[in-house]
């Protein structure tokens, strides 16, 4: 693998001279700020966000930073990690030239970064078990083949990818590799975060969605070499991360305790939602997961579906996704919300 990142950014990007804010031009504290023309009155809400945020959020990575043993200098926040996959496909994929691989099934906004910034989108399908095709990879990469997206633990599979594939890509390809751990804590596996320093092509994206319970917020992770976030914070908006979220975001950071304790709850609930859908007759198969949802192969699944629906519960129908047919991703609810669950599905039998 010989990866030089000057070959892999658009020359457009190399030339662009980044949008320099106010708070760009000025570091640390001062008495009077009368320089990004904000309202020094403040609002009628609140006196604390008149003034615009942090533009790199840098209390926020140091923070981030403490938890997740990365440098914050090795770290960009996104508007959610859609942000962070839309950066991406912008820095390094020149459209209608470059292209992009995806493994489906997979998360659907790779493929939709790529195609609202016209870059062309090839497929290598998982394998049967859901791994990766590794012989397939290596004869759809070509000279421009800039980024493999990959989603470990999958979405909607539920499943990791086999950490070794991932290393053999690392190490053979000459683009980056993007993997997409929002489900990360669900799972026993170790975060491929810790290996920045030795893959200069590696990217990991986590979120603050799924085990930090905050979805609302729009708040991803996006973990690179220096070198590759330099890239990114040079075409990110001025003021991405707003100050709420900041704060907010602050505040979880100080609950890892409770955190921590709720991923230990949603995994048991997953385990007992897992054997308590088997017991339904229709049922097929309750894929394993390391994630807080799961994919059920079961018959009829789209009538079922349609079932919940009318019973007011709501569940993902992926029947017509690529290895997924016939299937239901359920995301784990509380233990109330999951015996609700059941009890329809148990019902839908003698309709």
């Amino acid at each position: 693998m010989n990866f030089d990142i000057n070959s892999l950014v658009r020359e457009n990007i190399k030339k662009l001279k980044p949008y320099s804010s106010a708070r760009d031009e000025f570091k640390g504290e001062a008495k009077v700020y009368l320089d990004a023309n904000e309202n020094s009155f403040g609002s009628p809400l609140t006196k604390w966000y008149n003034r615009y945020p942090d533009p790199l959020q840098w209390k926020l990575k140091e923070k981030i930073s403490g938890i997740k043993s990365v440098p914050p200098q090795n770290i960009l926040l996104g508007n959610g990690s859609d942000e962070c996959i839309d950066l991406l496909v912008r820095a390094f994929c020149e459209p209608v030239i470059d292209n992009i691989i995806i493994c489906p099934p997979t998360y659907g906004m790779y493929e939709v970064c790529a195609n609202i910034s016209n870059v062309p989108v090839k497929e290598v399908r998982l394998t049967q078990n859901f791994q990766l095709d590794m012989e397939g990879l290596q004869n759809a990469v070509d000279g421009n083949t800039k980024i493999i997206f990959l989603c470990s633990p999958n979405n909607p599979t539920g499943n990791s990818l086999i950490r070794e594939d991932v290393e053999i890509l690392l190490n053979n390809f000459d683009g980056l590799v993007v993997v997409d751990e929002a489900y990360i804590n669900f799972s026993r596996q170790r975060s491929l975060s810790v290996e920045l320093q030795d893959y200069p092509n590696l990217v990991v994206m986590q979120t603050f969605s799924k085990a930090w319970g905050l979805a609302s917020l729009r708040l991803g992770m996006l973990m690179a070499s220096v070198e590759i976030i330099a890239v990114l914070n040079k075409i990110k908006p001025p003021y991405n991360i707003n100050q709420c979220t900041q704060d907010l975001a602050m505040k979880a950071l100080d609950n890892l305790e409770d955190v921590n304790g709720m991923i230990v709850e949603i995994v048991k609930q997953r385990d007992a939602l897992a054997h308590a859908l088997m017991e339904i007759p229709y049922v097929q198969l309750v894929f394993p997961s390391d994630a807080n949802f799961l994919l059920v192969k079961m018959e009829n699944a789209t009538a079922v579906y349609d079932f919940l629906k009318e019973q007011g519960i709501i569940v993902r129908n992926r029947s017509n996704v690529i290895l997924c047919e016939d299937s239901l991703r359920i995301t784990v609810g509380t233990e109330g919300e999951n015996r609700e669950l059941t009890n329809a599905m148990k019902s839908f039998k003698t309709r």
